[in-house]
């Protein structure tokens, strides 16, 4: 598993659909990219200038909306996550 440093966050994505719902299976070309994912791991925050240390607000579990190309993509086995700063991170879902 892959344990983020700082500020940084790691992201499962969410994998779209592969069929429509008329049941039309979709190549991987026409599959629509995602930018949601669930947060699998998280930093230990960002240390402020006069040494305070500020915690990452969103925790494991957690579904979450981030920049469409923030982060870095990486594998460990057959798992793919995203290892991105939270500050890219728009949302969380509820």
């Amino acid at each position: 598993m892959l344990k983020p440093y700082g500020n940084r966050v790691v992201i499962q994505k969410t994998e779209k659909e592969t069929t429509t719902a008329s049941g039309i299976v979709l190549t991987d070309s026409a599959k629509e990219k995602t930018n949601e994912g669930t947060v699998v791991a998280v930093g230990t925050g960002r240390i402020l200038n006069n040494g305070e240390r500020v915690e990452i607000g969103v925790s494991v579990g957690d579904r979450v909306v981030y920049e469409p190309f923030g982060g870095t993509e990486v594998k460990t086995g057959d798992e793919a996550y995203i290892v991105l700063k939270e500050e890219d991170i728009i949302a969380i879902v509820e």
